[in-house]
């Protein structure tokens, strides 16, 4: 399994929702095809499309099988979304959002965790890590990646001098 994205909004007035992704394309989803919603962290419901259509590039809009509300729609709001590898299997695959749960290693630093979560904000993804019960963002800038390993789920970075130590000082 792996997350594809996150649902972020309701859309309409009969329980449709705005799914973000990074696949790229819409082509990867049809009608009848399972998604699988995280509740919980660690629990994840399936979810059948009832209907896909293209929003915005990056975002579909689903309708979901027992999902025919606003208010059950609002329940899935902010949760994370996942799929079979083989579902996107050629598509984008270094997409920050992709990168959730991967572990961070940075060149001096050495290993600081997995990340939690990843932000955009404008055109700036941040990744979210917690070290030492301390939220840290660090941005996912391509000067400070040097490596992505998909097979063993690894961002390789390489911090600029001072930047843990702001968010580490106790």
């Amino acid at each position: 399994m792996i997350r594809i994205g996150k649902i972020v909004a309701t859309h309409g007035t009969t329980g449709n929702v705005i799914l973000t992704h990074f696949a790229g394309n819409a082509s990867w989803l049809k009608k009848g095809d399972p998604i699988l919603v995280e509740m919980q962290k660690g629990s994840q419901i399936p979810y059948f499309a009832d209907t896909v259509k293209a929003g915005k590039p990056g975002e579909l809009i689903l309708g979901l099988e027992d999902v025919a509300t606003v208010e059950t729609a609002k329940r899935l709001v902010g949760k994370s979304v996942w799929v079979e590898e083989e579902k996107i299997a050629g598509l984008s695959r270094h997409s920050p959002l992709m990168w959730i749960g991967f572990s961070v290693k940075d060149k001096t630093a050495g290993d600081l965790g997995p990340i939690a979560d990843v932000l955009q904000t404008g055109s700036q993804w941040l990744a979210r890590l917690v070290i030492n019960d301390k939220e840290v963002l660090l941005p996912l800038i391509e000067q400070m990646i040097t490596k992505v390993d998909i097979r063993t789920r690894t961002l390789y970075m390489d911090l600029p001098e001072g930047l843990l130590a702001v968010y580490l000082e106790q």
